[in-house]
């Protein structure tokens, strides 16, 4: 069905529309909220609040971007609150691709760099680990990314360049086998 219609439907008070909307988006939000959190509980919670808001302020969706964009734009904003609440997202032990029901792509890395790489990434400043999560794992556009946090395009590709070379510089000792 038509997202636009969707949205109209919901808007109307459609209580099966606002569900099929809900399904449509919810792992994304999902995968996106664990990967930042790390921890499942703390992922459905944002998760949860992330549609209420959304639901909420349906009314406010002007149409000029996709819904999912306005979606992860809300999402972001919960989730980053919620992190800053709860301070705990430097202490995550989780691996970033055990999204409990959610399919991820497995790759065959060595454990070591598997583990350094998370590491790396976890300890990314939080503006930096947004944009590489939404870009690099959740495949989003900058143009996406740069809606969802409010910033110019230009800055996204900036800090997903800074991202990436802090990186580089986090598995700086793993170079040699990927130069081979």
């Amino acid at each position: 069905m038509n997202e636009h219609l969707l949205i109209e439907r919901v808007r109307a008070g459609d209580d099966a529309a606002e569900r099929t909307l809900y399904d449509t988006h919810v792992d994304r939000i999902y995968r996106l909220a664990y990967r930042m959190a790390g921890d499942d509980d703390m992922a459905r919670d944002f998760t949860q609040e992330t549609f209420i808001r959304a639901f909420r302020r349906i009314h406010d969706f002007r149409g000029e971007s996709a819904f999912g964009t306005w979606l992860h734009a809300i999402a972001t904003s919960v989730i980053l609150n919620g992190l800053r609440k709860v301070k705990r997202f430097r202490q995550r032990e989780a691996d970033l691709e055990v999204a409990e029901g959610v399919p991820s792509e497995r790759t065959n890395l060595d454990p070591d760099l598997r583990r350094k790489l998370h590491q790396a990434i976890d300890d990314l400043p939080a503006k930096y680990r947004m944009v590489v999560v939404m870009h690099d794992i959740e495949g989003y556009t900058h143009e996406e990314i740069a809606h969802a946090l409010g910033m110019p395009p230009g800055t996204s590709k900036a800090q997903l360049s800074r991202a990436r070379a802090r990186l580089r510089e986090a598995l700086s000792e793993f170079a040699g086998e990927w130069a081979s």
